[in-house]
């Protein structure tokens, strides 16, 4: 009973993260309308969590060696979640917002790819039914009549498809990353958010004068900024407190959450197709919860 009463606050905490990535999209699409497209937008928001970040982790900063032997993976973790949290939001911005997502939630079937590579963990025989039935539901999702080969239809796929690939490849660093805590690894992810984001907002020539920028949008603005802060360390919370089978589970809500607020915000349904390839996505998921890996691959000194 005890125990239970403990898994009560991280699991609430990974619901609350999972509700507003669900309905994320809205606020991101309604900047766009406002002419904030979705690369400044990301800029912006992420530059506001990094502030408070370095507001509230000052001591972490000040004390942090940069010169590290492990700091080349803080570097790189913070590369991936500005390519992966950059093309998540410019998917749900120009995409179907399932679609975005499933693809997104392809991230296990990377994981698996990349933990072999990066931690030489060894697969057993539920890893490789999880990669295979994740490509079925991803091929079966993309197919078009007329074409030989099932691939990303719109921007909107690529970029749910190609941030789940940046994204899986952040969670493997981060958890191959054993030698910074929690608040060094999250100024990571915002700085990296922040200069991924900047540099796509100046190859596209999109970063709006801060004079062309009304009040309202900037309050909306530092409410997406100060939500992605807060649940940025909600979420680490939670992940940290969970085991990964029942964690993975928790998140898939936001897959609940998306799909009723697509439908009603933005009129969105999905065809039997897509249906049942998501349902090869979200079981694969499900599965990727159960794996054990075998004997680590022996490494070369």
């Amino acid at each position: 009973m005890l125990t239970k009463q403990k898994n009560i606050v991280p699991i609430t905490a990974l619901l609350i993260g999972a509700t507003f990535w669900g309905v994320a999209w809205y606020p991101f699409r309604l900047l766009e309308q406002a002419g904030i497209r979705g690369e400044a937008s990301t800029t912006l928001t992420y530059f506001i969590a990094l502030l408070i970040g370095l507001v509230l982790f000052r001591k972490q900063v000040r004390t942090f060696n940069f010169l590290d032997k492990a700091v080349y993976l803080l570097v790189w973790i913070g590369v991936c979640s500005g390519l992966a949290n950059t093309a998540y939001v410019l998917g749900i911005i120009h995409g179907e917002v399932m679609r975005v997502l499933l693809l997104f939630y392809l991230a296990p079937l990377w994981t698996i790819l990349f933990a072999r590579v990066l931690l030489s963990e060894k697969l057993s025989l539920l890893g490789y039914w999880v990669i295979l039935l994740s490509l079925i539901g991803a091929m079966t999702m993309l197919w078009q009549p007329g074409n030989d080969f099932p691939l990303p239809a719109s921007y909107g796929d690529w970029m749910g498809l190609s941030g789940g690939i940046m994204f899986a490849l952040a969670n493997v660093l981060i958890r191959k990353n054993q030698a910074h805590n929690i608040q060094l690894k999250s100024m990571a992810i915002w700085l990296g958010v922040t200069l991924i984001g900047f540099f796509a907002t100046w190859k596209m020539e999109s970063l709006p004068l801060i004079s062309d920028i009304s009040t309202d949008i900037w309050v909306l603005l530092l409410v997406l900024g100060l939500m992605i802060f807060f649940l940025s360390i909600v979420l680490q919370y939670g992940l940290t407190h969970i085991p990964a089978n029942q964690a993975i589970v928790i998140m898939l809500f936001e897959l609940i959450v998306a799909a009723i607020a697509s439908y009603y915000l933005a009129n969105e349904t999905m065809t039997p197709k897509e249906w049942i390839g998501s349902l090869m996505i979200i079981s694969a998921s499900l599965f990727s919860a159960h794996i054990n890996y075998v004997e680590p691959v022996s490494q070369q000194p």
